[in-house]
C-alpha cells in the first residue's frame, strides 16, 4: 500500500499541464480553503466534527495542503492532522475529476496515537468563479493498527466538501 501511494503521488507530480485549457482556480499559485462540519461515528459514539483545510497549487492542477479536524461531543476526544496532495484533471467543463493521497496522524485521548495513509478520488462541481463542491470516495488504512483496540484497520467512506479559492 505504501508503494502504491508513493507511486500515485509521483505520477501525479509528473502529469503535464494542458496548455489549451485554463487551470482557473486550480492554477499554479492559487490557494483554496475548505471548512468541515458534520457528524461521525467511532468507539460506539456519535461525534460532532469541525475542521478546516488549506491547499496551495504548486503546479496547474497539483495541490498540496494540510487538513485539521476536531471530534467532540463524546469520549474519547479525537484530533486529526493530515498533509495531503491532490491532482485535479482540469478541463473546459463544470466537472473536474480529482485523485489524491494523504498521510494522517490521529490523536485519541487515552489511547496511543495512530497514523494512516489513504487515497481519494471524485469529482469537483464548479459552483462559482472561486468555489466548488466535491463528492468522492476515500480509502484509508491504519499503520501499526491493533484490531482489538480499533475494530478495523482500514475503511472506505464518502467525502463531501465545499471549497473557496483565492
Amino acid at each position: 500500500m505504501h508503494r502504491l501511494l508513493v507511486t500515485l503521488l509521483l505520477v501525479l507530480s509528473a502529469v503535464p499541464a494542458s496548455a489549451a485549457v485554463e487551470a482557473g482556480m486550480f492554477g499554479q499559485g492559487r490557494t483554496s480553503f475548505s471548512l468541515v462540519g458534520g457528524n461521525a461515528y467511532a468507539f460506539d459514539n456519535y461525534y460532532f466534527v469541525i475542521g478546516a483545510s488549506a491547499s496551495y497549487y504548486v503546479r496547474d492542477g497539483l495541490g498540496v495542503g494540510l487538513s485539521l479536524e476536531k471530534w467532540s461531543g463524546a469520549n474519547p476526544a479525537i484530533s486529526k492532522y493530515a498533509p495531503f496532495m491532490q491532482y485535479v484533471f482540469y478541463q473546459e467543463s463544470s466537472l473536474q475529476p480529482y485523485v489524491g493521497g494523504f498521510y494522517r496522524h490521529t490523536v485519541i485521548e487515552g489511547l496511543p496515537n495512530i497514523n494512516s495513509v489513504g487515497g481519494r478520488a471524485g469529482v469537483n462541481f464548479i459552483t462559482g468563479s472561486n468555489s466548488f463542491a466535491s463528492i468522492g470516495l476515500v480509502y484509508e488504512t491504519y499503520l501499526d493498527c491493533q484490531q482489538a483496540v480499533y475494530r478495523s484497520c482500514s475503511s472506505s467512506y464518502p467525502d463531501f466538501s465545499l471549497t473557496f479559492g483565492f
